[in-house]
């Protein structure tokens, strides 16, 4: 999404919930990317059903929050700059004085702006991991990507069955 505008954002953030609540409730879906905002911002609290927008409310869910296990948890912040893990003093401070004025809880736990939600019953996030690979300390994106693993039950049947190919 935009990385300058909010309204933006915002609107891109409804067009695309437009598309997914267009969907069959019962289809799982998964919608992820450089959202360029933290969830507790208008667009986050939207898809994630904390506040409306042109009278229209989100249901998506956060993998984060939601998976079993979840690895680098403390790398809080998904966008780096390409400089890896260090976290400023600043931000560091920040995160001390949420820790102490209770702020600190699974919705808010996190200052990423990389996400991947979801919506169904059917997904159920297993693992995941903010992604922190470099080669000799050369990161390939200014971004850290999110990267998370979904068990689905077997009683979810594929759509179409796998086209072989002919050897």
């Amino acid at each position: 999404m935009d990385e300058l505008s909010a309204r933006a954002r915002r609107r891109s953030a409804l067009l695309t919930w437009q598309h997914i609540a267009s969907l069959p409730p019962s289809l799982p879906v998964v919608y992820c990317g450089v959202f360029n905002t933290q969830k507790e911002s208008t667009t986050g609290r939207f898809l994630l059903g904390r506040s409306r927008e042109h009278g229209v409310v989100g249901d998506m869910r956060d993998a984060w929050p939601s998976a079993r296990v979840r690895k680098n948890v403390s790398l809080i912040r998904t966008y780096h700059g390409f400089k890896g893990d260090k976290q400023g003093t600043v931000e560091y401070l920040k995160l001390i004085f949420r820790a102490l004025c209770l702020c600190w809880d699974r919705q808010t736990q996190d200052l990423h702006v990389d996400w991947i939600l979801f919506r169904g019953r059917s997904l159920i996030p297993v693992s995941c991991e903010v992604v922190n690979d470099n080669i000799d300390g050369c990161y390939p994106s200014s971004h850290f990507p999110i990267f998370s693993e979904f068990m689905l039950p077997r009683t979810v049947r594929m759509l179409e069955s796998p086209v072989q190919e002919d050897n």
